[in-house]
């Protein structure tokens, strides 16, 4: 079990960014959080099992259709039980 924090930058904020990725990460079965930042970055927590984790980042990678994303820096966190996906 993983934990990975991402801030994705580029055109994300305002298109359903964050609804997508909790979509991407309700299907792979991974836990989390999505949340605007003020500088139009999006900042995510993905917890699970490490296959999901790697498949959820590639997809937000990817982004929705309306997404262009230009970067996405990840770290590895300290692994934590999280219950679902929210959007803050």
């Amino acid at each position: 079990m993983i934990c990975r924090y991402g801030v994705i930058s580029g055109r994300v904020q305002g298109v359903g960014f964050r609804y997508f990725v909790r979509q991407c990460a309700n299907e792979a079965g991974v836990g989390g959080w999505a949340n605007n930042l003020p500088d139009g970055c999006v900042e995510v927590l993905l917890c699970g099992e490490t296959t999901a984790v790697e498949q959820v980042q590639s997809q937000v990678i990817q982004g929705p259709r309306q997404a262009r994303v230009m970067a996405a820096i990840w770290e590895e966190r300290p692994y934590t039980e999280t219950c679902g996906f929210s959007i803050g």
